[in-house]
């Protein structure tokens, strides 16, 4: 094993340790939700609790204790560069508005980028027991079962998620689903764009595609969707570009052709 083996498989170990320690913090203040203060950050519909931030917090200061060279980016406390060609990437809690409302749909992601490419992606489930793991060149996994996409589901005979936020006008992305609808898909929007990714990977989905996403909400995602046979659109991630939104495609083999037509991608 080369000394960049040892190096991805160390931080993909304590990636899947920490989506399940930050996972059970989560889900301890998601069971005594009642008492949290909510706010929110750009819009009504964009909210935040102490949850996201002690989680987050958690999960930051493990990082900066065994490795201190490497990058960090977290949605509550922003990016802190690093020196080792490592950049963590992540959401506490993926779907705090289902979170705060009481319902199941929220996760905790956690990726790993190294040189700006997507080599670790850990998905906690918490409210559902699951935790998907993936790294480079090792598959993709839920709860231990390896995950394998199958070529053969397509948006005619599968279910597509969709996503949607204030970035985008109410327009666009009626605009989405009626074309997606026209072509002979359906779709579903669960809350949390990081858990529909890891849905994809899983095969419960075909698809993904929302017109704005951050870094925190997908590269985790990315990476389960690579590494169970799947295809993704790049995110950006060369320096303060990966701060920044943007467009978020993946899908599985059998979807691809028509994931990249419904994003206009062509």
């Amino acid at each position: 094993m080369t000394s960049q083996e040892t190096a991805l498989d160390k931080r993909f170990a304590l990636a899947k340790l920490l989506a399940q320690e930050g996972g059970a913090m989560a889900l301890d203040y998601f069971n005594r939700r009642d008492s949290l203060v909510i706010e929110t950050k750009r819009d009504l519909q964009d909210v935040v609790s102490i949850a996201d931030r002690n989680v987050e917090k958690l999960i930051r200061d493990r990082v900066e204790v065994l490795f201190p060279e490497d990058g960090f980016l977290g949605e509550e406390f922003g990016l802190t560069a690093g020196t080792s060609g490592y950049t963590w990437v992540v959401d506490p809690i993926d779907g705090t508005a289902p979170f705060v409302n009481g319902m199941p749909n929220w996760c905790v992601s956690v990726a790993v980028l190294h040189e700006g490419v997507p080599v670790v992606g850990v998905i906690g489930a918490p409210c559902h027991g699951e935790l998907y793991a993936a790294a480079a060149g090792r598959g993709a996994k839920l709860n231990g079962k390896v995950l394998t996409l199958d070529p053969s589901r397509t948006i005619e005979n599968a279910l597509t998620g969709i996503g949607a936020n204030s970035h985008v006008t109410p327009e666009a992305v009626a605009d989405i689903v009626s074309r997606l609808l026209q072509a002979g898909g359906n779709f579903i929007r669960n809350g949390s764009g990081a858990l529909m990714l890891a849905y994809v990977a899983a095969g419960r989905l075909v698809g993904y595609y929302e017109p704005y996403m951050h870094a925190w909400d997908c590269l985790a995602g990315y990476c389960l969707v690579k590494e169970a046979g799947g295809w993704y659109h790049p995110f950006p991630t060369e320096g303060e570009r990966l701060t920044k939104g943007s467009p978020v495609v993946a899908a599985g083999p059998g979807a691809r052709a028509a994931l990249a037509k419904l994003a206009q991608l062509d």
